[in-house]
């Protein structure tokens, strides 16, 4: 009779056990359910081939979904690493990024990327991307302007290393907008100086345009702040050429006008000085 009453013991407590499990699995799912900070669908793992995951991300891309595409390229790059889905995803992620104004995570994406896959066929496209991340961070010329030059960096590398690829034509474009903004930055800080009859440090800023920035919008006014600065400090000169350099590339300039009635006032014209770095400098320019 003991005997009889253990065993009905022990199977009663295995009944209880389960009832137990059965009652706690319960209660976790209807907690997951109405948890709102709970996704019961990460609880289970993707068993999706990549290259449906894929084709979700697109699809999504292409509704507007970009949040929704993003969770699956990246379940495919979690789920598939290996994959050829994988690699676009990764690009195509990258994209959605930038998209979505995430510009350091487009950026981190696409360094990414062209560490695994730097001869890949989606190759330019990411370092295009990357550039245009970049030049979407460029601010005002009042500012730092360490986005442009990264800008340039990053599109230079897309002339230079993919020089057949569609993005070339816009990657130059982009890098003329940058320098334009990094020689229109040196103007700024160029003005700043000259207000202040800091003369020496004007030029300088002024001389870098000209020097280092030749085909960009800048280049007439640091010509013809340069005719001010030279001739305020009695150089006449250097600010005789630079007028002179400045009415032979751009003759219907503003600028040049300007240059050339504050020499008139001192009794003087533009003539051009063979020896003068702005001479040199001259023959790079865009107007010449």
């Amino acid at each position: 009779m003991v005997l009889a009453v253990s065993v009905d013991l022990k199977k009663s407590a295995r009944v209880f056990a389960v009832v137990v499990a059965a009652v706690a699995g319960s209660a976790l799912i209807t907690a997951c359910q109405n948890d709102p900070d709970i996704d019961i669908t990460k609880l289970t793992a993707e068993t999706d081939p990549p290259e449906v995951l894929y084709n979700q991300g697109l699809a999504n891309l292409n509704a507007g979904k970009t949040g929704e595409a993003a969770r699956k390229f990246e379940a495919l790059d979690r789920q598939h690493p290996f994959s050829e889905y994988a690699r676009k995803a990764l690009v195509m992620n990258a994209f959605v990024s930038y998209r979505n104004g995430q510009y350091q995570e487009a950026i981190n994406a696409t360094g990414r990327y062209l560490n695994l896959y730097p001869q890949s066929e989606d190759a330019a496209y990411a370092q295009y991307i990357q550039g245009l991340a970049y030049t979407k961070q460029i601010p005002a010329v009042t500012q730092d302007q360490k986005p442009a030059f990264k800008a340039i960096e990053a599109m230079q590398a897309v002339v230079d290393r993919y020089p057949d690829s569609q993005y070339v034509e816009d990657a130059q474009s982009k890098i003329r907008f940058a320098r334009d903004q990094l020689a229109g930055k040196e103007m700024q800080v160029g003005r700043y100086y000259l207000e202040r009859k800091e003369y020496l440090a004007a030029v300088s800023r002024f001389r870098t345009v000209v020097e280092q920035y030749p085909n960009t919008n800048q280049v007439e006014e640091a010509l013809a702040r340069l005719v001010e600065a030279y001739y305020a400090m009695g150089v006449t000169s250097e600010a005789q050429t630079a007028a002179a350099v400045l009415g032979h590339n751009y003759p219907d300039s503003q600028w040049y006008g300007d240059s050339f009635k504050l020499l008139q006032s001192g009794g003087l014209e533009p003539r051009e000085s063979g020896s003068s770095w702005i001479a040199r400098a001259g023959k790079k320019l865009i107007g010449a």
